[in-house]
């Protein structure tokens, strides 16, 4: 028999966050929007690793704490995004970075 191989550079699902700030909070109205192969319309959502109600929704306002994850067919599961409510906290930027670069962070409380 026979597996069959992604090709390279094949599309994978992503979960995209916004605002853009790491470790994600509650009160900073986060949306998650999930992006992949496949209509939108097909996205499936996991909260702490269980089935969510957002089916068939490509975005949405985060209103309860957790780890978060979607699904779209063709491209698979996405990496989780946790989601806390933490009172203090230090964010930094979510892009990646590189030795050299300035950092902004955000101190919230």
């Amino acid at each position: 028999g026979w597996c069959p191989v992604s090709p390279a550079g094949a599309q994978t699902t992503q979960l995209l966050v916004e605002p853009p700030w790491r470790p994600a909070v509650l009160w900073d109205r986060v949306t998650l929007t999930c992006e992949g192969s496949g209509m939108a319309s097909a996205t499936t959502w996991y909260k702490d690793g269980q089935l969510w109600g957002q089916q068939g929704c490509n975005n949405f306002t985060v209103t309860k704490r957790g780890t978060y994850s979607c699904d779209r067919p063709g491209s698979g599961l996405s990496p989780s995004v946790s989601v806390s409510n933490d009172r203090l906290v230090l964010q930094v930027p979510a892009q990646a970075l590189l030795e050299g670069d300035t950092l902004t962070l955000r101190y919230r409380y």
